[in-house]
């Protein structure tokens, strides 16, 4: 892959307009912010677009979930990004100057676990035909359309789509509880790990004021002891200059 196409193409994260070479974006630049924000909600629903045949409609409920997040974003543009965003991916693992491509693409390390993360789930999946399916990467926009050209009744079809729309929503809030629950786990045992912790800090401290108010009482007494014979000593010498004293004075 040639090295401007990545420069043309994610220019800090953002999608170049095509169409007569006047060089004006149809559509505001996305920020590398906002492509990850894109590429963590699409990881988020892999696991639904490789079991559902309606693509459309998970795109819908991406491109609500990044209005959520302040980006105006339509169908069609999170779908256009997607699919340049595999298309450099894929570029990038061909090329063998691996550490420029990487710096090139700066979304290389999350398609690599995205798609790393697609491949543990492909080795659990049963039957194969829905492995082959999922293994189409970019396939996404052509089934759209095939499910879009295939429903016969709008209305029917609206209410359908409302249907799994809700359904996609309660796995997301699934997911995202599950989420939620795992990291207030980790938390609490991080938590309980620190007052453990502390516990035995301040029971070390304890030991160790003890046994200092101790040596501080023994020293006191060795203090009381010496002090003792110093002024036993000083009595007797005292004493002995007396005798010598009255000794050596004549009556």
């Amino acid at each position: 892959m040639d090295p401007r196409f990545l420069h043309d193409h994610i220019s800090e994260g953002g999608d170049t307009s095509g169409g007569g070479g006047s060089g004006v974006d149809r559509f505001p630049q996305w920020s590398i912010q906002e492509t990850r924000d894109l590429l963590m909600i699409r990881a988020e629903l892999d696991s639904t677009f490789m079991e559902s045949k309606d693509k459309k409609l998970l795109w819908e409920f991406i491109s609500t979930k990044m209005k959520e997040r302040g980006y105006n974003r339509s169908v069609e543009q999170c779908k256009s990004k997607w699919k340049t965003l595999v298309t450099c991916y894929k570029g990038c693992e061909t090329m063998e100057q691996e550490g420029y491509m990487m710096q090139q693409f700066p979304f290389y390390s999350e398609l690599q676990t995205f798609f790393a993360n697609r491949m543990q789930r492909l080795l659990w999946m049963e039957p194969s035909g829905l492995r082959k399916r999922a293994m189409e990467v970019s396939s996404d926009d052509e089934e759209s359309r095939n499910a879009e050209k295939a429903s016969g009744n709008n209305k029917k079809r609206k209410k359908v789509e409302s249907g799994k729309l809700h359904e996609i929503l309660e796995k997301y809030k699934i997911q995202q509880m599950q989420t939620e629950m795992q990291l207030m786990k980790m938390y609490e045992a991080k938590e309980e790990e620190r007052r453990m912790k502390e516990m035995a800090w301040r029971k070390t401290m304890e030991e160790m004021e003890k046994e200092r108010l101790m040596l501080d009482e023994q020293w006191r007494e060795r203090e009381d002891q010496r002090r003792v014979r110093e002024e036993a000593r000083a009595e007797k010498r005292d004493a002995l200059i007396t005798e010598l004293l009255n000794k050596l004075t004549p009556n």
